[in-house]
């Protein structure tokens, strides 16, 4: 007997699309709970279940009562999160989706993703679009069929709202201007921290020609007093593909905020199984499935005290493999390691002291702030509710 494969439809194409673009996070995906990974048992993220309970949402969202009530206010809805197409060009060892790997391809055109994202829209079911692709052909082609899609929008249906695209490594200049001209976000993968490990994931990507220079490009088209300064640019790391460490990684993220002004860092655990099993990703064995995802963890604080604390890249603490503590978050790994800090004088300390300090956040470091100028703090209790966190803060502080 022959089996007859049929073509897929639309709606089975968006299935298949907007599986596979479950894996990058450089994006805010979505705003409840339900919407976002959780961690499995066996070292591997689950991601939001693709199945819809009615026939007019996508897959893709978050199959949840919760979820549903989201989308149907503006503003508290879904992303809409596809891939134009699986189909891919690259080797790059990590990626389920790389060239060499056989799985079911198909692609959707500008025009029909177009139509689809607004009949969701219209519906108050979507709030914006994330677009992103597998190289089809070439990195250019690809980047004109993201943009034509972006130009339909904006032009066609004169959509005005949130449309994040995904920039191709090895783009050109042009493309990538236009892809920052309709965008309300772009987003360059960096994969990995430095040519040598990118290296060992792909032998047709070049780290500084195809990654590092379109990002600097991107940083001066939406500068501060450029014409795009109101788009963002985002990235993401695929962590311990490469058998980088945490030191590395943490060396390239920020140089991204210092010198690149970049908006946000985002990081994916790598997954065994979904890559080439030469890879670092595929050999290493972890003492516990919950390994991968608190380092993932980890890379996040410090992406946080980068952002939020005043913390900067000479102050993260490393274990002896030049990786982050798994036991010791790194703010309090800091606070280990200078004693002569403490404690602080939560009466008269700086905002940025204030910060130093384990179990206060911002809100709590605002919330001294504003109760000092009434009156003199005597003890935690009149900070706020006594829990884990201020409990820990009270041994380094002086009243």
């Amino acid at each position: 007997m022959v089996g007859v494969v049929s073509r897929p439809g639309t709606s089975e194409k968006l299935d298949i699309l907007s599986t596979d673009a479950q894996y990058d996070l450089a994006c805010a995906c979505g705003c409840e709970k339900d919407e976002h990974r959780k961690r499995g048992g066996d070292g591997k993220w689950l991601y939001p279940p693709g199945r819809s309970p009615g026939p007019d949402l996508p897959k893709g969202m978050a199959k949840s009562k919760t979820a549903l009530r989201a989308a149907s206010k503006w503003g508290r809805s879904i992303l809409f999160k596809t891939l134009l197409s699986n189909v891919c060009s690259n080797d790059c060892k990590y990626c389920p989706l790389r060239e060499q790997n056989d799985i079911r391809r198909c692609s959707l055109r500008p025009e029909e993703t177009a139509r689809i994202f607004m009949d969701y829209y219209s519906q108050r079911k979507v709030f914006g679009l994330f677009l992103s692709s597998g190289v089809i052909g070439s990195a250019d082609a690809t980047m004109d069929r993201l943009n034509s899609t972006a130009k339909i929008l904006r032009r066609k249906y004169s959509f005005r709202g949130y449309i994040h695209l995904k920039i191709i490594p090895g783009a050109s200049n042009a493309a990538i201007e236009e892809s920052v001209s309709l965008a309300s976000a772009v987003s360059l993968n960096i994969e990995t921290p430095g040519e040598k490990n990118l290296a060992k994931l792909s032998n047709k990507k070049k780290y500084i020609s195809d990654i590092i220079e379109p990002m600097k490009l991107i940083s001066r088209l939406v500068g501060r007093g450029s014409k795009y300064e109101g788009t963002k640019q985002t990235t993401q790391f695929i962590v311990g593909a490469a058998g980088e460490s945490d030191a590395e990684i943490i060396k390239y993220m920020w140089g991204l905020y210092d010198r690149l002004k970049m908006n946000r860092v985002y990081f994916s655990a790598y997954q065994k199984g979904l890559g080439d099993v030469s890879i670092a990703g595929e050999q290493v064995v972890q003492k516990s499935p919950n390994d991968v995802f608190m380092r993932e963890h980890r890379l996040y604080q410090v992406d946080f005290l980068f952002r939020k604390y005043g913390f900067a890249e000479s102050d993260i603490a490393f274990e002896n493999d030049k990786n982050l503590s798994l036991t010791v978050d790194p703010k309090e790994a800091w606070a280990l390691g200078h004693p002569e800090f403490f404690p602080v004088d939560i009466n008269h300390a700086s905002r940025f002291s204030l910060l130093r300090v384990p179990g206060l956040g911002p809100v709590t470091v605002k919330r001294i702030l504003e109760q000092r100028k009434k009156q003199h703090i005597r003890h935690i209790e009149d900070v706020g509710k006594v829990g884990v966190r201020l409990e820990k803060a009270k041994k380094h502080l002086a009243f």
